[in-house]
C-alpha cells in the first residue's frame, strides 16, 4: 500500500505495554499520517490508559494496513505540531462521521507515533 493509502484507512492500531501488567495492549484508533508521523488524539487526555502505558514505555507497535511496526510515540509538546495533528484528525474523519468533533479535536492530547526511518 503507498502511502496516501495507507493514510485514507479508518483506523490504525497501537500496541503499548501495560505500564504494570507488562502484557500488550493494543487499541483501535482514529490516526492522521503526515510525512514520518502518525498522530492520534486521545479523548481522554493524560487519564487514557494507552497514554499513561505511552509514558511509561514510548516504543509501541503500530499496524497500518499492511504494515506492522516497531515505532517510538511521544507526547505532541510543539504549538505548531499539536496544532497541525489537531486539524489533520478534524479534517479527516469530520466528514464521515455524524456526530460534531470540533470540542473533542480542541480538548483531546495530541500524541504522534514517529515511524521508523528506512
Amino acid at each position: 500500500m503507498t502511502n496516501e493509502e495507507l493514510g485514507a484507512l479508518d483506523y490504525c492500531y497501537l500496541t503499548t505495554k501495560g505500564r504494570r501488567s507488562g502484557s500488550p495492549h493494543t487499541i483501535e484508533i482514529w490516526f492522521a499520517l503526515r510525512g514520518e508521523a502518525v498522530y492520534l488524539l486521545a479523548g481522554g487526555g493524560d487519564g487514557s490508559d494507552w497514554v499513561k502505558n505511552v509514558r511509561s514505555d514510548p516504543t509501541v507497535g503500530l499496524r497500518l494496513g499492511d504494515r506492522d511496526l516497531i515505532c517510538r510515540a511521544r507526547l505532541v509538546g510543539d504549538p505548531e505540531e499539536d496544532a497541525l495533528a489537531r486539524r489533520l484528525l478534524l479534517e479527516k474523519y469530520q466528514p464521515r462521521y455524524s456526530g460534531e468533533l470540533v470540542e473533542w479535536a480542541r480538548t483531546a492530547l495530541a500524541v504522534a507515533i514517529d515511524l521508523p526511518r528506512d
